[in-house]
């Protein structure tokens, strides 16, 4: 049964077909200031490398390692803790989340070696991986069916601009104290989290009504009443798949998991080989650090307008060709920017355009996962295709280093992972990915 079909006063009618409140904005903003943790963790412990380095006297093969655990951690962490909340709910995975970022952020300001820090990076991204499933799900949960969207890029959008602050941020901690301090801030961020979840970010009103139970609809209205919208008289129930990663795979959901993990794996390694390498290829073309950061902050930017405009474009022009647009132009993007003549502003408005288009394309595929899979599964789902992809988030940056090793220059290697993206583009195109009937 869609919830087109559902009665009026079911709570999913409700919460799709009634204009949001402000309380379901906040709610909204909250996921946006969890998953900046995302965008400030990827680029602080880069910031925090060279400190790492000196104080430890290693070299760049045991900094790549520290830095490639966090991602690790994150495909474990959306492979395995990531179904969970589809089984306990939203709100206590990210409470579970949180915590487990804390503990990992402030004990690796305390780590003694390369190995310790190594696995507290591995149980960060843990947490992170697993947080992520879970928020993507709550801020499309959220929304009512006009602004879901809109609503998924508002969440995503805080990954750029998390790197932004938190690359800021570290610039700023750096100049007076340690790499520790990096970490130990990062630990404070992530806990004040905690009350921001508990004051503002109610349990899920449809991951609530698939559980049912006796005290179900009472639950809900309580949170209805919350988010000022009217009191559900009746809970319907619905015949959905149960949270698991075998639901995925089967003959319903088959093809578009196995479309959407490869669809976000291709693109991540496009993605990824962007945000990593850009610094570096700026410098080698003979501008000094400072600067070469200055072309990633105009790629982050870029990242959070464009998802910000996905969204917002996606009512009026749909969200699938937004898709395939962005994909192929993120392709073309990538390409451009390993062609620019060596000025720094022409690389700063290629990397703009870059994060514009490669972040907008990020941002949809996130508003996908969110309208193709069902309640029950959309935590599981999203975990699944983020874990998997990460795959691609780490292969583009090795690849990227194996090629610029073998001789490849900016424009070969630029040109040869772009592909990723303008792969991704074909396989939507030919994909026939519906949403939900629920949705």
């Amino acid at each position: 049964m869609a919830i087109a079909t559902l009665p009026a006063d079911d709570p999913r009618s409700i919460m799709a077909d009634s204009p949001m409140r402000l309380r379901q904005i906040v709610a909204v903003t909250v996921c946006f200031l969890l998953n900046a943790l995302d965008g400030f963790d990827v680029l602080a412990v880069t910031f925090a490398a060279p400190g790492i380095a000196k104080d430890w006297a290693v070299g760049p093969g045991a900094i790549g390692i520290i830095v490639s655990t966090g991602l690790v951690g994150m495909v474990i962490g959306s492979l395995t803790l990531g179904q969970l909340a589809d089984r306990i709910g939203r709100r206590r995975q990210i409470l579970l989340c949180l915590g487990i970022m804390t503990i990992g952020m402030f004990a690796s300001a305390f780590a003694m070696g390369v190995v310790s820090l190594g696995l507290l990076r591995v149980l960060t991204g843990l947490g992170l991986g697993a947080m992520l499933a879970a928020i993507n799900a709550m801020s499309a949960e959220f929304a009512n069916r006009r602004r879901r969207d809109l609503a998924v890029s508002i969440m995503a959008a805080g990954y750029p601009v998390g790197g932004i602050i938190g690359g800021w941020g570290a610039a700023q901690l750096l100049r007076t104290h340690g790499w520790e301090a990096i970490f130990l801030f990062g630990g404070v961020a992530t806990l004040a989290m905690v009350p921001l979840v508990l004051a503002f970010l109610p349990e899920s009103i449809g991951w609530l009504a698939t559980r049912g139970g006796p005290n179900a609809l009472a639950r809900i209205n309580a949170i209805l009443r919350r988010l000022g919208q009217p009191q559900a008289a009746q809970l319907i129930a619905l015949e959905e798949p149960k949270a698991s990663m075998r639901s995925l795979f089967a003959d319903r959901y088959r093809v578009v998991t196995i479309a959407l993990i490869v669809m976000y794996g291709l693109h991540m390694m496009t993605f990824y080989y962007a945000l990593g390498w850009a610094p570096s290829l700026v410098v080698v073309l003979g501008f000094d650090p400072s600067r070469a950061t200055i072309v990633s902050v105009f790629m982050n930017s870029g990242g959070a307008i464009g998802g910000l405009v996905l969204g917002l474009l996606s009512p009026r022009l749909g969200l699938r060709p937004l898709v395939i647009f962005g994909l192929a132009g993120a392709a073309v993007a990538v390409a451009a920017f390993g062609a620019v003549p060596p000025e720094l502003v022409l690389l700063q408005g290629a990397a703009f355009v870059l994060g514009f288009l490669s972040n907008g394309s990020v941002v949809g595929l996130y508003a996908l996962i969110a309208n193709v899979y069902p309640t029950t599964l959309r935590a599981t789902g999203t975990g699944a295709v983020i874990g998997f992809g990460r795959f691609g988030a780490a292969f583009g940056p090795f690849a990227a280093g194996q090629l610029l090793a073998a001789g490849a220059g900016r424009g070969t290697t630029s040109l040869l992972l772009a592909l990723g993206s303008g792969i991704a583009a074909l396989v939507l195109l030919a994909s026939r990915i519906r949403p939900a009937d629920e949705n």
